[in-house]
């Protein structure tokens, strides 16, 4: 038998090897551009270059894998022209990639992975190496305008667009219509179970003139600004902050919308009002605001009384606003008590009169 020649014997060690096709090798030399691999089952070794690595440029091999690791990698050539395989390490990943997304678009599968990218246009995650971009507008089912705060983050979605060969290669993915079929479930759950009358908790969403908007977990209830208290509310963004947890009744329930109330029945300053504001009692209390034929004085929050301007002084004043100030606290002498009508009625004559008799008893 004669002797092979040296490319006989090359071509031998090679025959196990083909195009295409997936090897695994243990690392048996590393450089700063190269890793020089030992192909399992073959007499063959291979050189993955650092662009068939990764796509990161620059990155020092030597920090991503030492001597003695193992690794997976595609068959470019099985002879580089130096008696060595070209392999690639970065399209073997791409290729699992390929298919592990494949599957999940057909299936409507749900994936969870690390965003890898934020663009102006959307953010990008890596499935198994493989790129999917999810656009700006599937990102969330609100607007967002700084998606810099998903950076890093693990996030789930779903692949709803799978196109990854030809010039218009696409792989898309959507994480709006999780989050808004997540919120139709808790929307469903959460109504099944409140009722007019129960106290929920729930957090500050969004705050306004006319109110605040209050996440339930599933739905947003309105805290109307008249319903935040029993006493008067001039402005419900000094008295709640997005972010502040608070416990609220269900007023209403009309359709999808919620009404809120913070005027709980223990509290309601009207329970007891006869007795403390019974007709001839003394009281005190601030001016809360001026018309021309009265001023309106705060027994207490909630409680309201009418000062009328004949009822000031036992002299004549034209207007409130000539004697008296907002915030100015005042003595008075409840003259009438409508608790039907929660209208009460004070007298500062009245006062002068009983001090005056007083003191000509004296």
């Amino acid at each position: 038998m004669s002797e092979l020649s040296f490319e006989q014997m090359l071509e031998e060690s090679f025959k196990r090897l083909r195009t295409g096709e997936a090897v695994t090798g243990q690392v048996i030399g590393v450089k700063e551009d190269e890793i020089i691999l030992s192909i399992a089952g073959s007499k063959s070794e291979g050189i993955i270059t650092r662009s068939e690595f990764t796509n990161e440029p620059g990155v020092d091999l030597r920090t991503k894998v030492q001597v003695g690791d193992e690794l997976e990698a595609k068959v470019l050539k099985v002879n580089d022209g130096e008696g060595m395989a070209a392999l690639s390490y970065k399209r073997l990943a791409a290729d699992k990639g390929l298919k592990r997304l494949k599957e999940a678009f057909e299936n409507k599968e749900v994936l969870k992975e690390k965003v890898t990218q934020v663009m102006e246009k959307g953010l990008v995650v890596e499935v198994e190496g493989t790129r999917v971009f999810i656009p700006a507008s599937m990102v969330s089912d609100t607007y967002d305008k700084d998606l810099s705060k998903y950076a890093g983050q693990e996030i789930e979605f779903v692949v709803t667009e799978f196109n990854p060969s030809g010039r218009r290669s696409r792989i898309i993915g959507d994480r709006k219509q999780l989050i808004v079929a997540k919120k139709a479930e808790m929307q469903k759950a959460l109504f099944e179970k409140i009722h007019v009358g129960d106290k929920v908790e729930g957090t500050v969403k969004n705050v306004t003139d006319f109110g605040a908007f209050i996440d339930l977990g599933g739905a947003d209830g309105l805290l109307h600004i008249s319903e935040m208290s029993w006493g008067r509310i001039e402005n419900p963004k000094k008295v709640f902050k997005v972010g502040d947890k608070v416990t609220a009744l269900i007023k209403d329930i009309n359709g999808e919308k919620i009404a809120l109330s913070m005027k709980f029945p223990e509290t309601n300053p009207w329970a007891d009002a006869a007795e403390k504001y019974a007709v001839g009692n003394v009281v005190t209390g601030k001016v809360a605001r001026m018309t021309d034929f009265g001023a309106f004085v705060e027994l207490e929050p909630g409680v309201d009384a009418l000062l009328h301007v004949s009822q000031i002084s036992r002299e004549h004043v034209a207007k409130p606003a000539d004697v008296l100030s907002i915030g100015q606290e005042i003595t008075a002498k409840i003259v009438d008590f409508n608790e039907a009508d929660r209208k009460i009625s004070l007298s500062m004559k009245a006062l002068e009169a009983d001090n005056a008799q007083e003191q000509t008893e004296d």
